[in-house]
């Protein structure tokens, strides 16, 4: 829907997780019968909830577990896994900085170069064990590192940025067609990220096996802030997955849509399936996990930017074991914990059997759907009113 913003500027209406509401159905379905399950290239995954490329959520061992549940685990191969051989003592470092004192950090440690032996040994780790691994690179990285990730045996690659266009053109590096180095791989790339239906729609045609929606929301992110690009979740959403059904009805290639950011309650999860995602990527509600590389911190992947860090160090506030986050059982009232089991409760609700089924969900615009009868919560600081 669009205003008028002036006589002759138009304004887009947009809306994020907290102004719409799921409207259940006439029929309901036990969540224990729900199919959460998605397929990327053929390969069937019974988690539709990945972990974010950050170097504080995802290390070798996070991937191994988000693999083992059925899942993607994504790695940043232009982290510090893969510019340093022991990086323990680097993670704690960053751990115990003070706040005005970790960006520099971040940028003197990024400064290091990433090095192709490492992006081997890291992803060989990963797939020690029949696990399998779903690694990132930035448009730059991919022109010079994409046969490294082929060549060791990575099953996933995703290709991210604040923002990626199907040609990437940078002064430092060449240029990156999307398409061309797609075409030129064997494995699945998924390719983000974009918030508009003529992006995702390009990035389709390029031949993305599934495309990552989301520019600012991630806790972490300060993209908003520092440069004012963006579109709020759902409507971004709702967008790229129109993309997906018209690309799907020309072409009879399905391609995923990824929600990738803004997310830490199981309602948001399940409000991001309905608005037309395949499956959702998330970090921050991970960082609080013990498991968690850099616990109980977290970073955005453009937080060491040499000249314009658009991210910050964020602290959980909680500690929970990765199990219980994803699987329950639910030990607070919130949504935080036992996501996969309020995206099944929610999906019952609604009638829906399979995501699929689950996309078609009426939405309704609920501007007090997250204040509605809960001032008691509110002024107390519990359940909803955290």
């Amino acid at each position: 829907m669009e205003f008028m913003l002036s006589k002759n500027r138009k304004v887009k209406l947009a809306l994020g997780f907290n102004d719409v509401s799921l409207v259940p159905s006439l029929s309901t379905i036990d969540p224990a019968d729900t199919d959460v399950s998605f397929e990327l290239s053929g390969v069937r995954y019974e988690l539709p909830i990945m972990a974010a490329a950050m170097d504080g959520v995802v290390d070798v061992s996070i991937a191994r577990r988000f693999s083992e549940y059925g899942g993607l685990g994504v790695m940043n191969l232009e982290g510090i896994y893969c510019r340093y051989d022991d990086y323990q003592e680097l993670l704690e470092r960053i751990v115990e900085s003070d706040d005005e004192r970790v960006t520099g950090l971040f940028q003197k440690i990024y400064q290091e170069p990433v090095k192709p032996e490492l992006i081997e040994k890291r992803i060989a780790e990963i797939k020690d064990g029949g696990q399998r691994a779903a690694v990132s690179l930035t448009p730059a990285g991919a022109l010079k590192f994409a046969a490294v990730v082929e060549q060791a045996g990575a099953d996933v690659l995703v290709i991210q940025s604040t923002v990626v266009s199907t040609q990437h053109r940078s002064k430092r590096g060449g240029v990156l067609d999307v398409a061309e180095l797609i075409s030129g791989l064997d494995i699945p790339v998924i390719l983000g990220n974009c918030v508009t239906y003529e992006v995702a729609l390009a990035q389709m045609a390029a031949g993305a096996a599934g495309v990552l929606v989301g520019v600012g929301p991630g806790q972490a992110c300060t993209t908003r802030g520092v440069t004012g690009v963006g579109v709020p979740q759902i409507t971004a959403t709702a967008d790229c997955a129109a993309a997906r059904d018209d690309y799907f009805e020309e072409t009879g290639r399905y391609v995923l849509v990824i929600t990738d950011g803004g997310m830490r309650t199981g309602g948001q999860i399940s409000k991001a399936l309905a608005a037309g995602a395949d499956a959702v990527m998330t970090g921050s509600i991970f960082a609080g996990c013990p498991e968690s590389p850099a616990a109980p911190y977290h970073w955005g992947m453009a937080t060491p930017d040499p000249n314009l860090p658009r991210g910050t160090r964020v602290k959980s506030s909680v500690s929970v074991p990765l199990e219980q986050v994803l699987f329950g059982p639910s030990r607070v009232t919130d949504g935080t914990q036992n996501l996969v089991g309020a995206v099944r409760s929610a999906m019952g609700l609604c009638g829906a059997a399979t995501i699929r089924e689950f996309q078609q969900t009426q939405l309704a615009v609920s501007l007090s759907f997250m204040t509605e009868g809960k001032q008691l919560q509110y002024s107390q600081h519990v359940g909803m009113g955290k």
